[in-house]
């Protein structure tokens, strides 16, 4: 009788049902099959008039595999499916009666070492919220209605449009503390996101990872399902809705993808079918010493085509506007977070990691062939060069790329005494030198405000108001600097306590003028930097910036010019970088007329001592700095100063 049941539940299993061709799966092996979530995973559907699921899995070396959830009482041997054929490692197999929202795992049995295992699928589109760690069957219809945006986000994503990108970390942008401090969901936290980034100008939001993790602390950076956003905030359609009222507001969304490593949870990718199937086997490729996770195996074609697959599903299903890659200098280099002898050398004898070179090549090229309305972004740490370069002129392809080393001499800069900042004046000026090397994007990222670093504002010197000043002159300094913006919630308005990602942001400290006064600094930089073409159109270009004096080290000031397409869109941009207002303060300038105080961050309005130069003045013919007109401007302490030519004499 046991025989006859398990002879019976077998035949539940169709295996004359497939999504996959033999063109798919000589793509898949080929390592150029970039739309593997059509075929691969599972997939409800209707066939000869019985509805069911469609189940496929990549496993190689297995000897058995089969599916296992509630639908069978999590039995391991109930519906095993059946290898397709010679030599293609996938094991598929038609489950009838199978619906929406049903929970399953892979049961497979390795012909190796008697490995055992239950794996979530790969290619899932939901995963149970954690810390259950099944897949679930989820279809992804969804009615969107960002038609107009999508038809236009080719002029909001181009290089010369302004990126304002407010970054952000969903599980503790807001929570509510009165219900045990929960998480607001995709849809809760919609209304209030987009309301809020609409207000203070900023053009793009940036989301640290969202796919499915099952360690929270590592804030989605230990990536378990890469196809399916995490079920911590709601379904695929929830964030679909986030998505879709952010794009109907005018708003991008970048998304942070993690290709670099996953983690060593049994029920994920790791060791999937008893051999290291994506992974390296030798940890000195494979496994990452730093962060205790592993390293996919680049070389390999299915592994490419899995990652590049799931790079065009986010664009493909959720509109996704940019893809923002993590952690690129470790896939770059062979000898990253290794010492002397805990490397294996590339063919060639050196430490550049030649695979990954490939497949971040080929990513950028699928990407931009599918989509050319969007960017893809690299967070490269090293002097790597042209990471933001076409791949046909010895680039690595991607659109943009995060200007480490100007993050990292301006805060150390700021934060100094003001008294001292004279002696370090070249990590002001040091930045101009590279900055159209690259199309960078200047990151005041969620990596500079936690683990005791402090937060920004508790980076800067002095007594609270001097603190104030310093942060609002950084991002005056910022905004006029060539590059895009990126700044992590909290930061535009000053929170004091360094980022925790169990708390909600402080928001009850907006109920305090000082902070208010913060907020609307950066609301009011937003907005000039996304109405005036001088201050973003030529953000990667050498013609929109033009120094006026960087050698005013003793006064610890510089002066310089943005400048536009348009010969007649030109903004001076001073800073001063001491607690001593500058009264007289002459600067050379290319026209006569009219200067227009656009922007003061010393106004009262920004919680300043109102220093500044009466909304204007008109330029005198006094040479100066090689120039045959001239401004003499008083210059608030700690301040920045944003002054846009209005005449035309020349």
């Amino acid at each position: 009788m046991k025989g006859e049941n398990k002879s019976k539940k077998n035949e539940a299993v169709r295996h004359d049902v497939t999504l996959l061709t033999d063109q798919d799966i000589h793509l898949f092996k080929e390592g150029n099959h970039f739309n593997l979530y059509h075929k691969l995973g599972s997939h409800h559907l209707t066939t000869d008039g019985i509805e069911g699921t469609y189940f496929a899995v990549w496993a190689p070396n297995a000897e058995k595999v089969s599916v296992m959830g509630n639908f069978n009482q999590w039995d391991k041997e109930s519906h095993s499916l059946k290898v397709r054929g010679e030599g293609s490692g996938i094991w598929e197999g038609f489950i009838p009666g199978l619906s929406n929202g049903e929970s399953y795992k892979y049961h497979l049995i390795s012909r190796y070492n008697d490995y055992r295992a239950d794996k979530g699928d790969p290619y899932a589109f939901r995963w149970e919220c954690s810390p259950k760690t099944a897949s679930m069957v989820w279809n992804l219809q969804y009615d969107w209605g960002d038609g107009e945006w999508m038809k236009q986000r080719r002029r909001f994503n181009a290089l010369g449009a302004p990126f304002a990108i407010y970054e952000v970390h969903l599980g503790s942008w807001r929570r509510v503390p009165e219900e045990e401090n929960r998480f607001l969901t995709y849809r809760e936290i919609a209304s209030y996101l987009v309301d809020y980034v609409k207000e203070m100008g900023f053009t793009h939001v940036e989301f640290l990872p969202l796919m499915e993790h099952p360690f929270y602390g590592s804030w989605g950076y230990q990536t378990i399902g890469y196809f399916a956003p995490t079920s911590r905030y709601g379904t695929p359609q929830d964030l679909m809705y986030l998505i879709d009222q952010l794009h109907q507001n005018e708003i991008g969304v970048i998304l942070d993808w993690v290709p670099s490593h996953f983690p060593d949870d049994e029920h994920g990718l790791v060791y999937f079918d008893g051999t290291y199937l994506y992974e390296h086997q030798d940890p000195k490729k494979g496994f990452h010493p730093d962060w205790k996770s592993y390293i996919f195996n680049y070389g390999r074609k299915e592994v490419r085509s899995f990652l590049i697959s799931n790079a065009l599903f986010w664009l493909d299903r959720y509109h996704i506007d940019g893809l923002r890659v993590d952690a690129v200098a470790s896939m770059l280099y062979l000898d990253y977070g290794r010492k002397k002898g805990e490397w294996i050398p590339n063919e060639y004898g050196g430490r550049e990691n030649t695979e990954a070179i490939t497949f971040l090549e080929r990513f950028n090229q699928a990407v931009y062939e599918a989509h050319p309305d969007v960017q893809t972004i690299a967070e490269e740490s090293t002097a790597w060069p042209m990471v933001s370069r076409p791949i046909y002129v010895g680039g690595l392809g991607f659109g943009m790329k995060w200007n480490m080393g100007w993050m990292h001499d301006a805060l150390d800069y700021i934060s100094k005494d003001p008294v001292f900042r004279k002696y370090n004046h070249n990590q002001l000026t040091f930045s101009i030198w590279y900055a159209f090397y690259e199309n960078f994007i200047l990151s005041l990222s969620h990596d500079e405000v936690t683990y005791g670093k402090r937060s920004l504002i508790g980076k800067m010197p002095g007594d609270e108001w001097q603190k104030r000043a310093n942060l609002r002159l950084l991002y005056g300094y910022m905004y006029g600097h060539p590059g895009k913006k990126l700044l992590f919630m909290g930061g535009e308005f000053g929170q004091w306590r360094e980022w925790v990602h169990e708390e909600s942001l402080e928001w009850h400290i907006l109920q305090y003028p000082s902070h208010q006064e913060i907020q609307k600094w950066v609301k009011d930089l937003n907005h000039l930097y996304q109405t005036e073409p001088a201050l973003h159109e030529l953000d990667f270009r050498q013609p929109g910036f033009e120094w006026v004096d960087f050698h005013d080290w003793e006064g610890s000031i510089i002066s310089f010019l943005r400048s536009g397409k348009s010969p007649e869109e030109i903004f001076l941009v001073i800073c001063n970088f001491t607690p001593v207002p500058r009264i007289n303060y002459r600067v050379g300038i290319p026209r006569g007329g009219h200067w227009k105080e656009v922007l003061n961050s010393d106004a009262r309005t920004y919680g300043g001592n109102g220093y500044g130069n009466f909304g204007g003045i008109e330029a005198t013919p006094v040479p100066f700095h090689g120039r045959y007109h001239s401004l003499s401007l008083t210059l608030p302490p700690l301040g920045v100063l944003f002054l846009k030519s209005e005449g035309s004499q020349s």
